[in-house]
Order: C-alpha cells, then structure tokens, then sequence
C-alpha cells in the first residue's frame, strides 16, 4: 500500500472529532486549522495528510511527534507504526499534553504515549533516536536539535520559514533537504 492510501486509511479509522475541544467539534468537517486553546490549533485534514504522506511512516518504526497539542496526531502515528512500533509526542503546554495524554491512552494504543515536552529541551534526545520525526509548529530555522535525533535513513517533516520541510539523514549522516510547498503552522518555541 502506498503512504496516501496508508494515511487515508488511517485518518478514516481516527477522525479529529474527539481530539477536538467541544465548542469545536461542530467544525470538524472543515478543512481548516480549529482552535484547541492556548493559543494552539489542530491543524487542517489536508495538511496533516500531506505530512504524513512525506513522513511514510512504516510499521516498526520508532515516531516522535514534536508539538502534539491534543493527541491526533500521535494517534494516526501510532496506527500507521503498528503494534510493532512506538509514538512519543511531546507538548510544550502542560494542560494540551495532559489533555492528549488522556485522548491517546483512550485510543487504546499502548505503543504510543502523550506527555509534557522537558523545559529546554527539542524533541525527545536522551529517547532517540528516532525512524521518523513530526513537527507541527514552524521553526524560523531547520533545528540541529531535531536534525541530530534522526536516525540514518530517517526522515523529519517540519514547516521552516513558511515551507514544508523533508528532511532524510542518509546511512552516511549527510542531510539531505526538500521543500514541499508553503504552509503557515503556530511558532515553534525552540527554548
């Protein structure tokens, strides 16, 4: 099955709907970035399926979801790894992260896990590193931080300075960088 077909199929199975606050959830079929408070938003359908179709996720891989917000996304990650797999994200605010928390362990994924991102620290290093890597928030730059946590073959997805971003580590460690269209996300705080 090709990525699209294996996101489709994924996004089918987790609608946003229960990751959405309840004031929001009458919005869910729009195709358009909704509120989930803080200042945060869970961003459009459409921009979340190209993400991951970029991503190619496969089964196994060991996924960190950087600016997780309220769980969708660690969510479709969690499916698109399998069992076989594992999903970290992290959430900078404490309440999105315990909120996304709640909706990833009710989704009944035990490879997958939401928590409160550590102050001062991008992503996940001292648990990476990782197959593939999910930013939902726009960096000014390509952070090395982020960069350096990929694993030789691995692949980031990350909105830089208004375009889309797929980074690949190849098996040598050089970087390679393709750009995929402009998107605008919520600032990524690179403390």
């Amino acid at each position: 099955m090709d990525p699209a077909d294996r996101v489709a199929e994924a996004m089918a199975a987790w609608p946003r709907t229960p990751f959405l606050p309840r004031r929001e959830r009458r919005h869910t079929h729009r195709d358009a970035p909704l509120p989930i408070g803080h200042g945060q938003t869970n961003s459009q359908p459409r921009t979340v399926a190209a993400m991951l179709e970029l991503l190619d996720v496969r089964p196994g891989d060991r996924v960190l979801d950087v600016g997780a917000g309220s769980g969708w996304t660690t969510v479709l990650l969690a499916h698109l790894t399998g069992p076989t797999g594992s999903v970290l994200g992290v959430e900078r605010i404490a309440e999105l992260a315990t909120v996304g928390a709640e909706n990833v362990q009710r989704a009944g994924m035990p490879w997958a896990h939401l928590r409160v991102a550590v102050p001062g620290v991008l992503g996940a290093p001292s648990e990476g590193p990782w197959n593939r890597i999910l930013v939902s928030a726009e960096a000014s730059t390509r952070p090395t931080a982020l960069v350096d946590q990929i694993t030789p073959g691995g692949v980031m997805v990350i909105p830089v300075a208004g375009w889309m971003h797929r980074v690949v580590r190849t098996g040598d460690g050089a970087v390679l960088v393709d750009q995929h269209g402009a998107y605008r996300f919520v600032p990524l705080i690179e403390d």
